[in-house]
Parts: structure tokens; C-alpha cells; sequence
């Protein structure tokens, strides 16, 4: 396993800023897709990213929080949130938004904690928990397996 070179306070700030960025862009996303769900087979699933989306809040409140920490500025704006009026297509578009999450999170915690910022990490960690509950939730509504981890984000 190679060494992480760690970041500069300012660029753990703007790392933290992108993250939070996908946090915003999954909150949307997720209010979104849960009320423009149609069709019987999506009411459970709809009711599910319903809760992924107060999830999601508690995620962007805990980062926003660390950004702070490193007298950082939180952003404001999400990034893209892709649309459809297709179930199926909405949610792919949440299970790559995840899996992307969970590379970059596994990033930051290996550069938190060659920042010798472990209180970060453990923050960090409580959240991908969660996003690899929402990346299998999402599978398995698409019925397919979970998608692999090990490709750097794009």
C-alpha cells in the first residue's frame, strides 16, 4: 500500500469543500427522486431515499463542521444533480453519486490521517458507514450487485 502524502490545512479545506459539494448534490437529489418517484414497485424505495436524504444533511452539518475546524469556509453550491423521469435512471444516478462518496471519503480519511487529524477520520469513517448502506440500499433496488470501489473517482 503506498504512503499518502498529506495535505496542507487549505487543501484539506478545499477537499472538504468538494465533498461537501456531493453531500449538497445528494441531498437534492434524493428530495427530488423521492417525489418525482412514480409507479407502485417505487413507493418503498422512494420512502427509503426519503431517509437517505436526512442522512445526507447530517453528513453535509458533520463536514461543514470539519471545514470550520481548519478555519475554512463552507461552499454553497452542489454539484450537478442529474434529472429523469425514469425510476431506474435515478436511481443509477444516486448509486454512482455514492460510490464516487465512498472513494473520495476513503481518500480523505487516509490524508487525515497522514495529517496526524484522526478526529477527522473518525468523522469521516461514522459517514461512509452510512453511504455504503445507501450504495447497497440502491443496489439492490436496481437488483444488481455493488458496484466496485477500488477505481479511483472520477
Amino acid at each position: 500500500m503506498k504512503q499518502t502524502k498529506a495535505p496542507t490545512r487549505d487543501e484539506m479545506v478545499r477537499l472538504l469543500n468538494e465533498d461537501l459539494a456531493r453531500e449538497y448534490q445528494a441531498i437534492i437529489a434524493y428530495v427530488v427522486y423521492s417525489q418525482t418517484m412514480k409507479g407502485a414497485e417505487y413507493l418503498h424505495i422512494a420512502a427509503e431515499l426519503a431517509r437517505h436524504a436526512a442522512e445526507e444533511l447530517e453528513h453535509a452539518i458533520k463536514i461543514a463542521k470539519q471545514i470550520d475546524y481548519f478555519n475554512g469556509t463552507p461552499v454553497v453550491a452542489p454539484k450537478p444533480v442529474k434529472l429523469s423521469d425514469k425510476p431506474k435512471d435515478m436511481l443509477r444516478f444516486d448509486l454512482e453519486n455514492e460510490r464516487v462518496t465512498i472513494i473520495s471519503y476513503r481518500e480523505r480519511i487516509r490524508q487525515a490521517e497522514a495529517m496526524g487529524e484522526f478526529a477527522l477520520s473518525e468523522v469521516l469513517r461514522e459517514i461512509i458507514a452510512q453511504e455504503q448502506d445507501h450504495l447497497t440500499d440502491l443496489a439492490d433496488a436496481l437488483g444488481i450487485d455493488n458496484p466496485r470501489l477500488d477505481e479511483p473517482a472520477a
